[in-house]
C-alpha cells in the first residue's frame, strides 16, 4: 500500500481489526519513510460494476458516491452512522448479486430511494428532489400528494 503522505510503496501493517459489521478489514499502518501512520480500509467485491448513465456514458461503480449521497440525505436525521454503513453495504450487495456487471444508474437511484424509504421518510423526500430533479415547489407537492396516496 502505498504511503498518502510521501508515496512510499512500502508501508507496514501495524494492526488489523474487522468493522463492526465484519463487512470490511480496518487496518492501521505505519510508513518507515516519513514515519506517518493512516488507516485503510478492505472490502469484498464480488465482482467489478459499471454504471450505466442516462447518456449512455460508462463510468465504474463508486461506493463512496453512494455513501455521500446516502449521508447528505440522511443529514441531521436520527439514524447513526453505523446504520448508514449497513445501508450502503445493503446497496452494494444487492447490486453484486444481480448478477450483471453493467447496472443502470436509474437502477441505483430507484434502490436508494426503496432503502430510504423504509428508513426515513425525510431523507427520501430529499434524495428524491435530487434523483428526480425537482424544480419547482409543485413537483414537490405532486411528489408528496402520491406520497400520501401510497400510505
Amino acid at each position: 500500500m502505498r504511503c498518502p503522505f510521501c508515496g512510499n510503496d512500502d508501508t507496514q501493517v501495524k494492526d488489523s481489526r474487522p468493522t463492526e459489521d465484519g463487512s470490511a478489514i480496518r487496518r492501521r499502518r505505519f510508513c518507515p519513510g516519513c514515519s506517518q501512520r493512516f488507516t485503510t480500509i478492505e472490502r469484498v467485491q464480488l465482482r467489478e460494476l459499471t454504471v450505466v448513465k442516462a447518456d449512455a456514458r460508462r463510468v465504474p461503480f463508486d461506493r463512496d458516491k453512494l455513501a455521500r449521497s446516502v449521508r447528505i440525505a440522511l443529514r441531521k436525521r436520527p439514524v447513526q452512522e453505523e446504520r448508514i454503513e449497513r445501508i450502503v453495504n445493503g446497496i452494494v450487495r444487492q447490486l453484486e448479486a444481480s448478477g450483471e456487471t453493467d447496472i443502470s444508474s436509474k437502477q441505483v437511484g430507484e434502490l436508494v430511494m426503496e432503502t430510504l424509504k423504509e428508513v426515513d421518510a425525510v431523507a427520501y423526500v430529499r434524495f428524491a428532489s435530487v434523483y428526480r430533479n425537482f424544480r419547482e415547489a409543485k413537483d414537490f407537492e405532486a411528489f408528496l400528494g402520491s406520497l400520501g396516496e401510497a400510505s
